[in-house]
């Protein structure tokens, strides 16, 4: 979807003024002619933001009111005069074009789709809860990856057809908007949100009043108004603090987007959690039986729905423990440590001293369900080890993270082998429609049919992209290059007018950047371990390589700091110090504010885009799939999804995937490598052009990293392994616990008590074998093992034998795991199994014995965090 350039107002200094207050208050809508009355449906459906025809529709009511609404069609509409709506009213074409959108948004919304065809019988309901949404520009509730991520989510399942919904926060200011003071240092400028003028809708009770909540918090209650947003088929719920109701300290939670100090954000996360199960009790039929939980900043969910069944069902607080936890879906996004809050006991205990006896626990109990000594101390309570512990489900966002995330929280589970904690991953992908350009969109219309767009996980409809004429891929690619370099140097210009730049600069700006050199992006959060200054730690190899007459290359910059993050700040004033440098002024760049909508501009337009984290902190990232989507070719680090993703077809990496101790050594070593690449293959592949002025063999990568990557990297199929992996089963679990009063779920606390009375007893009595000194290939070994069960029965147990060839300290290295059947008693509590192995090789060969908890209505054993290794 090409995205229009908006006006952006420049930064100023704003006078506080006193003003009178209203006495009452009111909402005054546009009144349209009742044939364009279907023009504010389409609107309040975020449908038309990645729907090119609808958004084209809403534009063609004004299109300089759009670009001045920030393209939000509210607000836009409240601007329209009403000699221009007469007019649009009596313009059979414009009303051709409304009845032509209008009956796409009812059939999109009354068709068949992938949930109803492939599981029809499911019956259930997810809930998806995140602190941020990037789903528009139109919405501000985001502030990077994890927002337009929970954004691309809702747009996937609602083309799916995924019964799902989703809640968060309606924050009045959002994340900050950003500009750059003279020394190229960031400021933070912050705009409150008028919600009226906005795509969001209050939602009313039976009597037409705001539909409110109520949470204990402290010593206080707070009330939340719902508003609701509509997200094709999905709806999410939002909720929102600023009403005079509350106290002027409880108006101030929803008001900014991380925001204030730590006792704001446990209050914003009792609000998203606690809150958030008793909006949707108030907004929904039946309760959702899965509950997806993204980070730990909704992690408060859990700890709610055991209370609510505590309530309801008069289940013990294990029993509700059982009955909860097998619908609990988490995803962790990051092994930053920042990235994980923690609470002291003295804000535990301010705010849930109360709540914890609602629990039947102390307040020592109650802190033991988020306690992470390995990191914290016994005083500090993790969100992140609260949602690991009450999840039945959990992963990480890449094959990589994943793999990181099982280290990083090994600690939780400390018996179980690396390859076994129970963290898995499901890799992140992007909403394709939301951010392909129109160019591009054009040409798979043409070559590729509709199936990109309603099936982009289809790899036999990516392979059509062999079919697209070289020159007119190219030439499409050239053209959203041409339309970037346009937007940056009006932004730039823009950019030094408010920074109080000569007029020399101001003439130069108009002329930086060049249309036809090749262009490198970086667009990012500036973290300190994303590493923005990588590529400028050797100036003069840059240098060289940015003054080539012959073969043109440029930087292009765009990213925000955090606020509070002063080294990151540090990174972009270097970098705009280093394009300051008269030799290279007019080949690198930084684009402040960068936020969806200059997004969209840079990943459909550049020719390689540049990441460079410092592996493995670098949990998925999505920006390179938009990119690739759009044309364009990654040169990265082999970490987050491009570790998995990576092939010499598809693009560069910088590096073999190495992890170093010594961070200056791994700067300058992959600086080098990046460098390397750039001069030996990068820039000559890009200027290797024929005849007809086509670089073949750099159009040549474009297809193939579009046809492996695009299939694999989108949002339908993460969707969809979400689905088929972690919700169904779920739901299906959730079902069977609650059947028969939760019988299943009093039965398996029962048990799982059992088991934890009697483990510390459980013991190997003896384990022998039918081996003499040596065994021949081809051999059968029976192993017998006999345990002291300590009144626990057989089948509360599974016992394996771990087989495999060991290294000179005597670790098996690629372990084989057999079942060992139980055979009988052997007097006592002693109980005997056994299995067979046969001998598949030479060498040194060994095995040992493991013993875990059994129990059907366990997703994995190894939660009980109770194994028994033979010694």
């Amino acid at each position: 979807m090409e995205p229009e350039e908006a006006t952006l107002p420049p930064p100023g200094i704003f006078l506080e003024v006193t003003c009178l207050k209203a006495y009452r208050s009111y909402t005054v809508r546009p009144r349209l002619p009742e044939n364009l009355a279907p023009l504010r449906e389409i609107a309040m459906n975020l449908r038309w933001s990645y729907t090119p025809d609808a958004r084209e529709l809403i534009r063609r009511v004004d299109p300089q009111l759009w670009e001045e609404s920030g393209q939000n069609p509210i607000a836009m509409f409240g601007m329209v005069e009403p000699a221009r709506w007469q007019d649009l009213a009596e313009n059979d074409r414009f009303l051709e074009h409304l009845d032509r959108v209008r009956e796409g948004l009812d059939r999109h919304l009354r068709a068949e789709t992938w949930f109803e065809e492939n599981h029809p019988e499911s019956g259930g309901t997810v809930a998806y809860f995140s602190f941020e949404y990037g789903l528009s520009e139109a919405l501000p509730l985001y502030a990077g990856g994890l927002g337009v991520l929970a954004g691309d989510h809702l747009k996937s399942a609602s083309d799916m057809g995924v019964p799902i919904c989703g809640v968060g926060l309606l924050y009045q200011v959002g994340y900050f908007r950003q500009y750059l003071n003279p020394d190229g240092w960031q400021q933070e400028e912050y705009g409150e949100s008028d919600f009226h003028q906005m795509p969001v809708e209050q939602v009313v009770n039976e009597q037409g009043a705001p539909l409110s909540i109520e949470i204990p918090m402290g010593e206080r209650v707070v009330r939340a108004n719902i508003w609701r947003v509509q997200v094709g088929r999905v709806p999410l719920y939002l909720l929102d603090t600023n009403i005079p109701a509350n106290a002027p300290a409880d108006r101030e939670i929803t008001y900014q987007l991380y925001g204030g100090d730590l006792e704001m954000r446990i209050r914003q996360e009792i609000l998203l959690g606690i809150g958030g199960i008793e909006a949707l009790q108030r907004c929904l039929d039946r309760p959702p039986d899965v509950f997806h939980l993204n980070e730990g900043h909704a992690a408060f969910l859990v700890l709610e729905r055991v209370r609510t069944m505590m309530v309801e069902h008069g289940l013990s607080f294990q029993e509700a423990v059982e009955a909860t936890r097998v619908g609990n879906v988490f995803t962790v996004h990051t092994p930053v440590t920042a990235g994980h809050d923690s609470f002291p006991r003295a804000l535990i205990e301010r705010y849930f001293g109360s709540y914890c006896r609602q629990l039947d626990l102390s307040l020592d109990e109650f802190m033991r369900l988020g306690a992470d000594a390995c990191e914290d101390g016994p005083d500090s309570f993790s969100m992140t080890v609260l949602a690991l512990r009450f999840s039945a489900w959990r992963n990480g966002v890449s094959e990589l993270h994943g793999r990181v995330s099982r280290r990083i929280w090994h600690h939780l589970w400390p018996e179980a082998p690396d390859d076994e904690v129970p963290i898995t991953s499901v890799t992140n992908g992007i909403h394709v429609g939301s951010f392909i350009s129109d160019d591009m969109a054009a040409l798979f219309n043409r070559y590729l049919g509709s199936g990109w767009r309603t099936e982009p996980g289809d790899a036999s409809v990516w392979d059509r992209v062999a079919d697209i004429p070289e020159a007119e891929l190219w030439r499409a690619h050239e053209r959203r290059r041409e339309r970037l370099i346009a937007v940056a140097r009006r932004r730039l210009h823009d950019q030094l007018k408010n920074r109080g730049a000569s007029a020399q600069d101001l003439e130069r700006a108009r002329e930086a950047l060049d249309p036809e050199a090749l262009t490198i992006g970086f667009g990012r959060r500036f973290a300190t371990y994303k590493r923005a200054t990588l590529i400028l730690r050797n100036p003069e190899r840059l240098k060289r390589l940015l003054t080539d007459r012959d073969r043109p290359v440029q930087l292009l910059f765009a990213g925000k700091a955090h606020p509070d993050d002063r080294p990151g700040k540090e990174l972009i004033r270097e970098v705009v110090h280093f394009a300051r440098d008269p030799e290279v002024r007019s080949r690198i760049v930084f684009l402040e504010n960068y936020d969806l909508h200059l997004a969209r501009y840079i990943v459909q337009g550049v020719d390689v885009w540049l990441n460079t984290p410092r592996r493995p902190l670098e949990a998925s990232g999505t920006s390179g799939m938009k990119v690739t989507a759009n044309g364009g070719l990654n040169c990265s680090i082999l970490d987050g999804w491009w570790d998995e993703a990576y092939s010499p077809e598809t693009g560069w990496a910088i590096g073999r995937g190495e992890e170093y101790c010594d961070e200056e050594r791994q700067d300058d070593v992959e600086a080098d490598a990046l460098y390397t690449l750039l001069e030996q293959e990068i820039i000559p592949l890009f200027f290797d052009c024929g005849e007809d002025g086509i670089p073949h063999r750099w159009v040549a990568k474009m297809k193939r990293a579009m046809q492996i990557i695009c299939p694999q990297f989108n949002s339908n199929r993460m969707v969809g392994e979400y689905v088929e992996r972690f919700y169904l089963p779920g739901m299906r679990r959730s079902r069977a616990m609650a059947d028969a009063d939760f019988a299943r779920a009093r039965l398996l606390a029962a048990w799982r008590n059992r088991i934890d009375a009697s483990w510390p007893r459980v013991r190997f009595a003896s384990i022998g074998d039918n081996i003499d000194e040596a065994a021949c290939s081809g051999d059968e070994i029976i192993v017998r093992a006999e345990l002291a069960l300590s009144g626990l029965a057989p089948d509360d147990l599974q016992v394996q034998l771990h087989s495999g060839t060991i290294d000179p300290a005597g670790r098996i290295i690629e372990s084989k795991v057999t079942n060992m059947r139980h055979i009988g008693s052997s007097g006592g509590d002693k109980q005997t199994f056994e299995c067979c192995i046969r001998c598949e090789g030479a060498g040194q060969w060994g095995y040992t014995v493991r013993v875990l908890p059994s129990h059907e209505d366990l997703v994995s054993p190894i939660d009980t965090g109770r194994i028994r290794l033979a010694s």
